[in-house]
């Protein structure tokens, strides 16, 4: 028998869970088959690799030679096929512009300055949820480029392999209808909103679990929280049923307000991830001028705000990055 990288993933599957048991329900096979599987593995390397009991499976030191070879051989093949793919992906060295993020305006502003610089290169964008979705697709070389977002300091995903800067820091803002008894206030306390209803845009990250924290420290419990497109959101704020939480850099709609929140429990990072090798971003200037766009159209989102940009002055902490 000739080993192959399955073999590895199998000795290294029993090792890790340290039963033969264990290991065959990570791979998704049965006990006998792994067993089987284990003795053909053992035969063509010529001894045996672990040492079994009724306490489970050790390395012997056959066992152990053969796990540090495919500690290095496994992530090495795996980085070997990222890299494959993503250079696959990439397509003819053409002047283009793949364009991945969350549904949020900076995304359409950068679009609307990158169609306007370059009048000859093709854009295009893939929009998701899941920021988790849009780094996969940017390591897998299908993205030149990604707009994400991050609640509070949360790392960015796919840290490993992308490279992320900060565009800009948004506290969370909340969105009222014109006609709401608070609407008139310049700031508003998270409490006096306890017995509300809320709506914001789903996400993988973290934001859901520190709003439900942010409302404990104010000592209450959401009524509800409507996860929804940001369309439906608004909707919603508009026709009275929920108060929104947005960004904010969030424009301007008609019958609704947006207000900050006192002492800002919830932030939000705007973050332009790139992969470090990637064919589409391995001109400098080319990077230095995506991310000039991207900081522009930041800036025009907070000078479109509702009251964000005389916010900032007061609050330095928040807006442009450095």
């Amino acid at each position: 028998m000739e080993l192959e990288l399955r073999h590895l993933r199998t000795v290294r599957a029993i090792a890790d869970t340290g039963s033969l048991t264990k290991a065959a329900a990570a791979l998704g096979l049965a006990q006998p088959a792994l067993s089987a599987q284990l003795r053909r593995i053992e035969k063509a390397l010529g001894g045996p690799l672990f040492d079994r009991d009724h306490t489970g499976a050790r390395p012997t030191l056959l066992g152990e030679l053969v796990l540090e070879r495919a500690r290095v051989v496994l992530p090495a093949v795996s980085g070997l096929q990222e890299e494959a793919v993503r250079f696959a992906n990439a397509g003819a060295a053409v002047q283009r512009f793949r364009l991945g993020g969350t549904h949020g305006p900076l995304l359409g502003g950068l679009v609307d300055r990158l169609a306007s610089a370059h009048p000859t290169a093709p854009v295009t964008t893939h929009t998701s949820w899941s920021v988790t979705e849009i780094a996969t697709l940017l390591v897998d070389g299908r993205l030149d480029y990604a707009l994400i977002g991050t609640c509070g300091e949360s790392p960015p995903p796919r840290e490993d392999r992308l490279v992320w800067q900060v565009i800009g820091v948004d506290p969370v803002f909340v969105m009222l209808p014109e006609g709401h008894p608070l609407a008139g206030r310049p700031e508003l306390e998270l409490s006096a909103l306890a017995d509300e209803c809320w709506a914001d845009v789903p996400g993988d990250g973290c934001f859901a679990d520190c709003f439900t924290a942010a409302c404990a420290e104010a000592g209450f419990t959401p009524v509800s929280v409507y996860e929804t497109d940001t369309a439906s959101v608004v909707h919603l704020v508009q026709v009275g049923r929920a108060i929104g939480l947005c960004r904010a850099t969030f424009p301007p709609a008609p019958g609704l307000v947006t207000r900050p929140l006192a002492g800002s429990p919830l932030t939000w990072r705007h973050l332009l991830g790139r992969h470090p090798r990637s064919p589409g971003t391995g001109a400098t200037a080319a990077v230095a001028a995506v991310a000039g766009h991207t900081r522009a159209a930041y800036a025009e989102a907070v000078r479109r705000s509702d009251g964000y940009a005389d916010w900032l002055t007061t609050h330095p902490r928040f807006g442009p990055a450095a």
